[in-house]
């Protein structure tokens, strides 16, 4: 029989004593850190994750106070606060900052609760601490990362977001130490726009060298130079120290795709601040946002430099410069057109021409063009557009360009370049004036040389009629009346002339202050009790070369006028002084020569004149006075013979109130040789010698053969210069004195005198016109290089003039030049 086996009864377990070991197991393996305590706070329990956490084993935490992981001075209060909490609510919840055994600083999430026993007393804590360290380290670090953009954002300039930086990661890390260096490709150097050190001073940029910021920059890579890492480098010959050398060195690159733009760089001195992992983690995390933090701030500095260069270039450039959108508002203008419309760019943008300029048609058309550009597309050229100048209302004229835009918004809008052309308007007016002036002037010179021949005959033949001793009384008085009729037509061909610059001058060096004064007394008599004269004359002597009889006429003709403008009396001034022309003068003024100059002025205190009698002033024939009371040549005159003077005449007068009238006349050196007072004038003498008359005007020729004849002299007639030639060469007496007119057809008389003067070079000669229209026979008798009889003439006038000119000692002068 096969034994039963016995049952042995296992003893029911402990539900308590399992409890405890599962709980046990738990608390041994939870990833959160458990510490127990008893009421004083003394360690009585410390699980695997608290070690790992704090870094004290389970043997070094139990028995110690909790307050080993407070950081200095925070554990009073610290623990009063928990306490409190715990007799108010039962329990505590926060995050701290606790201290691991090696000194670095933890952050956890901890709860304590109170551990009670079965009366309800408190026995001791239990803390349960979650390690929040690497999350609150990313997080901050993400917040860095954006508070760096903002800082790009919010900075006026790179240095302030520099400083910015530097803050931002110096609450990530130790970053007493800290600099950016940036590179610089166009110079190959580095610069260090932000530099902070506590042993250093600030580096100038310098060119590449082989310091720890230059390896960075080539390498690409970030570097973390230790005492050993530096001496490997250093011994390698990557790197040489430079400045003071640090404990720690960590530099990462900052790059923006891959382009190095610089180096981030933080280093240490004391063997308190150590860097490491983490700290290159953090640098390098960081360095991304602050690269393109550096870039964007230098995009937008360029931007900047380029939008103020170019506000440079549209504010200084003289032309207006403006864009408007379809409604005709200003949203970009040049300071040139806030001036013409008399405020400043910034207060002209949003507005529209309608606001300054008062003159609503010239708006409109504004208007009317800039959407005729901008619905076209195609630019729109305006070659002369009028604009009203708010600050002075005078109207100013510019030529435009306008070019269809796009606004940033797809709106359309118009450029417009406008470039003042006023000056030039006002230059082609005087231009076209001075081509008007040219024009008469020929005009008045042609009529005059007919003239002349004409008046040359009548008061010829009227001197020989009074000249017959048979005459009776009352023809004689009736003669007389004919011959004084003919000089008064002599003395307006003479003012035709002298407007049309063909007059014969007699230039001789003169004083205008002596002519000034030798001419007062009758200045005065001239202009009337009723006008006060006053002379302001420059007490230096004002030298210049001028026909003194014409230059005394310029000034009655001016003190004329100036009487005529007041009627009711007034103040005539005249005033001498010297001026130096220059560039701009005459490029204002066409027509005037640059150099020094005597100023003559006349001023007038009368009823002034407008713009358009002022830019017929000196028209001939043109008169504001009635009818019979002013030929209209006086102010001409002036201005021929101004011209012809080599000088220039400006006048400046507005209504009621007075006239400006300014004489400028080419100045001579000081100390000038002047020449002497010419002798008294002489009756004429008769004498023998034998002349060729050459005159096409048969008039004119009939009178002068009397006039010469009568006087002793043997005459020769030829009616053109041909014909004089064919006489020439058929006498064999002597010919003393050629006698031709300038002007005759086929071949006028300075031809027919050169080719005289070459068959007999004994033979003298005079010339006589009634307009003598070349240039260089006029500089010939300035020089006193030929001799020269104007018509109209008397046969005294001629005879004194002939035996003038064959008394002159030495050889005859050869005259030179072309024949008209």
């Amino acid at each position: 029989m096969t034994p039963r086996k016995r049952t042995v009864a296992r003893p029911a377990p402990d539900p308590v004593a399992e409890a405890l070991r599962r709980q046990a197991l738990i608390v041994e393996h939870l990833y959160d850190g458990i510490i127990v305590t008893d009421p004083a706070g003394v360690i009585l329990e410390w699980n695997p994750a608290a070690q790992r956490m704090f870094g004290y084993t389970r043997a070094e935490a139990l028995g110690q106070n909790v307050e080993i992981l407070y950081r200095p001075g925070e554990g009073p209060a610290l623990t009063k606060a928990i306490k409190a909490g715990m007799r108010s609510r039962g329990q505590w919840s926060g995050e701290l900052k606790l201290l691991a055994k090696d000194g670095t600083e933890r952050e956890v999430e901890a709860i304590t609760i109170a551990l009670r026993d079965a009366h309800g007393r408190t026995i001791g804590r239990v803390a349960v601490n979650r390690d929040i360290t690497e999350q609150r380290r990313s997080e901050r670090i993400r917040s860095a990362t954006f508070l760096i953009s903002e800082a790009a954002n919010a900075s006026g300039n790179p240095g302030e977001l520099f400083r910015a930086i530097h803050d931002i990661v110096g609450e990530l890390m130790p970053a007493r130490n800290f600099y950016i260096a940036l590179y610089d490709p166009a110079t190959d150097t580095v610069g260090f726009p932000y530099f902070v050190d506590e042993h250093d001073a600030f580096s100038e940029p310098k060119p590449l060298g082989k310091g720890l910021t230059e390896y960075v920059l080539r390498s690409g890579q970030t570097l973390l130079a230790t005492p050993e890492r530096a001496l490997e480098l250093e011994r390698a010959g990557q790197v040489e120290t430079i400045g003071t050398p640090s404990l720690d060195w960590l530099g990462v690159p900052l790059k923006v795709g891959d382009r190095t733009l610089g180096v981030l760089a933080v280093q240490s001195y004391s063997p308190g601040v150590r860097y490491g992992e983490h700290e290159k983690h953090i640098l390098q995390f960081v360095s991304t946002q602050v690269a393109m933090a550096i870039d964007r701030k230098r995009v937008e500095e360029e931007r900047r430099r380029q939008q103020e260069f170019l506000r440079q270039v549209i504010d200084l450039n003289p032309n207006l410069i403006f864009v408007k959108d379809w409604n005709g508002r200003f949203t970009l203008v040049n300071r040139a057109l806030a001036e013409l419309y008399g405020t400043t760019p910034e207060d002209l943008v949003g507005r529209r021409d309608a606001d300054f300029n008062p003159n609503s048609a010239e708006v409109e058309q504004f208007l009317r063009d800039d959407r005729d550009a901008m619905t076209s597309g195609r630019p729109k050229f305006i070659l002369e557009e009028p604009n009203t100048d708010a600050r002075t209302g005078r109207r100013r004229w510019f030529q435009v360009i306008k070019v269809p835009l796009r606004s940033a918004e797809g709106e359309p809008q118009v450029l417009g370049v406008a470039t003042e052309i006023t000056q030039r308007k006002e230059l082609e007016g005087q231009l076209r004036q001075a081509q008007k002036m040219e024009a008469v002037g020929q005009l008045a010179g042609g009529i005059a040389h007919d003239f002349n021949n004409v008046l040359t005959a009548v008061l010829g033949y009227t001197r020989l009629l009074l000249k017959d001793v048979t005459l009776p009384p009352v023809a004689r008085g009736d003669v007389e009346e004919i011959e004084q009729a003919a000089r008064r037509a002599a003395s307006l061909t003479q003012q035709l002339l002298a407007f049309s610059r063909k007059q014969m001058l007699q230039p001789a060096i003169l004083d205008v202050n002596d002519v000034v004064q030798g001419m007062r007394s009758l200045l005065r008599r001239l202009i009337g009790e009723h006008i006060t004269l006053v002379a302001t004359l420059d007490p230096r002597p004002m030298l210049v070369r001028a026909d003194q009889g014409q230059l005394q006429q310029v000034i009655i003709n001016l003190a004329v006028n100036a009487r005529d403008a007041m009627p009711a009396g007034g103040t005539l001034t005249i005033a001498t002084g010297a001026v130096d022309l220059g560039p701009s003068f005459v490029a204002a003024r066409p027509g005037s020569q640059p150099g020094p100059h005597i100023l003559l002025q006349v001023t007038d205190t009368g009823m002034g004149m407008d713009a358009d009698t002022r830019g017929r002033v000196f028209e001939p024939f043109f008169t504001t006075k009635a009818v019979g009371k002013g030929s209209g040549l006086g102010l001409a005159t002036v201005y021929g013979i101004v011209k012809q003077s080599g000088g220039y005449i400006d006048v400046s007068s507005e209504p009621t109130r007075g006239s400006v009238f300014t004489v400028y006349l080419p100045r001579i050196l000081e100390g000038a040789p002047v020449p002497p007072e010419p002798a008294p004038a002489e009756p004429p003498r008769a004498g023998s010698e034998t002349i060729l008359l050459v005159e096409d005007e048969p008039g004119v020729r009939s009178l002068a053969c009397r006039a010469l004849r009568r006087f002793g002299y043997r005459v020769l007639e030829a009616i053109n210069g041909a014909e004089a030639l064919k006489v020439a060469r058929q006498s064999r007496d002597p010919i003393h004195l050629l006698l031709t007119d300038v002007v005759m057809p086929e071949m006028g008389g300075r031809e027919l005198a050169q080719v005289l003067k070459r068959e007999r070079p004994t033979t003298r000669v005079l010339f006589t016109s009634g307009y003598p229209d070349t240039a260089s026979l006029q500089e010939d008798v300035h020089d006193a290089a030929v001799a020269y009889l104007p018509k109209p003439y008397t046969p005294e006038d001629l005879a004194k003039k002939v035996r003038e000119v064959l008394a002159t000692p030495g050889e005859p002068a050869t005259p030179g030049g072309g024949a008209r």
